[in-house]
């Protein structure tokens, strides 16, 4: 199945299944039904049963999953069966936040270096990390063949960053900048704007 083919809303939705089996799992549940993970996710049995079965048919009738089953085929689907090597760029109050957020961990992400313009934050350490001048972005990001990138700069400068990155080889960016990216077809953007959901939630309110 060609991931195009898939709506980005489902593929959206798997790593909220992938988390809450995660976590049945650790509990040392074996199997599950939709239902019971609709439950913990808030996702309605037949639109999980839906979502799943858009890339086979991983359940039997009257038994449910197995989780440990599920699991092992929504990291595949999701290509976190494997570790991806992720460039940070921007080392100020959210990049540090990231540097030290331990949910990366075992979930398929790894940072493997952290840039900056600002000179006098360049040769600073950051957990483990030295922080490395951004004009050596594009040489030092093709060194290490890394295809995913975050980005924590502010807007202003967030473009032609985007861009030296696309140079580099870069194919998937998480955008923490409050502004849109102009990047090719074959590069995948996700935008996080803390703001933007505040707004959206105070809709409700």
């Amino acid at each position: 199945m060609k991931a195009e083919k898939i709506p980005d809303i489902i593929v959206g939705r798997l790593p909220i299944y992938l988390r809450a089996l995660q976590r049945m799992a650790d509990n040392g549940l074996k199997t599950t039904s939709s239902q019971e993970l609709g439950e913990r996710v808030g996702i309605s049995a037949a639109q999980i049963r839906k979502d799943i079965s858009q890339f086979g048919d991983f359940g039997k009738q009257g038994t449910g999953y197995s989780i440990e089953y599920l699991l092992n085929k929504l990291r595949e689907i999701l290509k976190v069966d494997r570790v991806w090597d992720v460039v940070l760029v921007g080392a100020g109050d959210m990049g540090h936040a990231l540097v030290n957020y331990q949910g990366f961990k075992n979930r398929g992400f790894r940072i493997a270096a952290i840039f900056d313009a600002d000179k006098n934050k360049v040769g600073r350490k950051v957990g483990e990390f030295v922080i490395e001048d951004a004009e050596n972005l594009v040489e030092k990001v093709k060194a290490l063949d890394v295809k995913v990138a975050m980005l924590t700069i502010p807007a202003t400068a967030a473009q032609a960053v985007a861009e030296k990155l696309v140079q580099a080889g870069v194919k998937a960016i998480l955008n923490y900048a409050p502004i849109s990216l102009n990047v090719p077809d074959h590069v995948k953007v996700q935008y996080i704007d803390p703001s933007t959901h505040l707004q959206r939630m105070t809709y409700y309110l």
